[in-house]
């Protein structure tokens, strides 16, 4: 990229008063991510400095219903700060109790789902993005929601279900007059999914219709696409989602960077490593040793991206059975690498936006 960029300008990244006594000091969000943003990894990113982390998309049915894994989807991360549940459904009535059984969890703050693309939620359960397409359904989802707890609700939807339904400023101006305190905005329709780019600019009319922090979010995967999405946007902060992969410490960075114009480091790569590790603990702690071998391979795979090497230690450790051998791998990969003062290549903005979850 060029240095022009470096010279973009900015809203001021200041706090966000939420009400009710939340207060989000540093408006850069780690989006939720299905399979990504489990509890292990929330608490990293906030840890390292992530000013929000809201859980996976969590179904009201199931929540309702008290389904252990779904109270496990939804645990609080216990590291201090705004932890956000986001809840996904079609009823008002059983996303209404969905909320108070979140609130009584811990969460304190509830996010709404209009986002989702996937065909599973919003054509099979009429949720997530589907419900741009019938605003009234939508209002009654979120006033219901609204009135059902005492904490703040947040929504975050598209810019609409496709590109001649560009409805987002008109239903974040009815989410704002039931009682919505935040907007997050994905610069894409439901009908792209995750192709072509974002529209940032397109966000600038949503900031426009409503009197609410908005949130802009959609391919920002270095500290420059933060400050130009927020300048073209005009948006009060930033959520990032792909852009994290194996970089819980991103967020922190594009925090420093709004706030002072300059790049903070990456951490060394012995710290990375010591990073690595707990992460690695943590999961194997929570999902049990087996699940978590097999649940951690994507991180370590993300971890290890930009390091001499890297493909052979992927390919070795996504073989492996056992946590004692993935310990012993990322001992006999990193350990060489620190000593020789290597240095982890930052991905090129096209690397970070291919990324798969997968």
């Amino acid at each position: 990229m060029g240095n022009c960029r470096s010279q973009i300008t900015h809203p001021a990244l200041g706090a966000i008063d939420l009400g009710v006594g939340v207060r989000l000091d540093t408006p850069v969000i780690l989006a939720p991510m299905s399979g990504v943003t489990d509890l292990p990894f929330r608490r990293t990113a906030k840890q390292l400095g992530t000013g929000m982390v809201v859980s996976e998309m969590i179904a009201s049915w199931a929540m309702i219903r008290e389904n252990r894994k779904t109270l496990d989807m939804a645990e609080i991360d216990g590291a201090g700060g705004i932890s956000a549940v986001q809840l996904a459904g079609c009823d008002p009535a059983a996303m209404a109790e969905a909320a108070r059984v979140a609130v009584d969890k811990g969460a304190h703050l509830i996010d709404i789902n209009f986002g989702c693309p996937v065909k599973k939620v919003a054509v099979g359960q009429s949720a997530g993005s589907a419900l741009m397409r019938d605003e009234t359904a939508a209002a009654a989802i979120l006033g219901a929601t609204v009135r059902a707890v005492g904490v703040p609700v947040t929504l975050k939807m598209r810019m609409g279900w496709d590109h001649g339904s560009l409805n987002a400023p008109r239903l974040a101006r009815i989410a704002q007059d039931v009682g919505i305190r935040m907007v997050t905005v994905h610069g894409r329709t439901r009908q792209q999914f995750y192709t072509g780019s974002a529209d940032w600019d397109f966000i600038a009319r949503v900031r426009a219709a409503v009197d609410i922090p908005v949130i802009v979010n959609g391919d920002i995967v270095t500290e420059e696409d933060a400050a130009d999405a927020m300048r073209r946007s005009g948006a009060n902060g930033v959520m990032i989602g792909r852009g994290c992969y194996g970089r819980p410490w991103f967020p922190a960075q594009v925090a420093y960077y709004l706030r002072t114009g300059t790049h903070l480091p990456d951490p060394p790569l012995a710290r990375q490593k010591s990073i690595i590790l707990v992460h690695y603990e943590a999961m194997l702690s929570r999902f049990g040793a087996s699940a978590g071998v097999r649940l951690a391979r994507k991180h370590l795979s993300w971890y290890s991206r930009g390091l001499p090497g890297s493909a052979e230690f992927r390919h070795a450790m996504n073989r492996l059975p056992d946590a004692a051998s993935v310990r012993s791998l990322l001992d006999r990969f990193y350990d060489p690498l620190i000593a020789r003062g290597a240095v982890r290549h930052r991905p090129t903005r096209a690397e970070a936006l291919a990324a798969e979850a997968a």
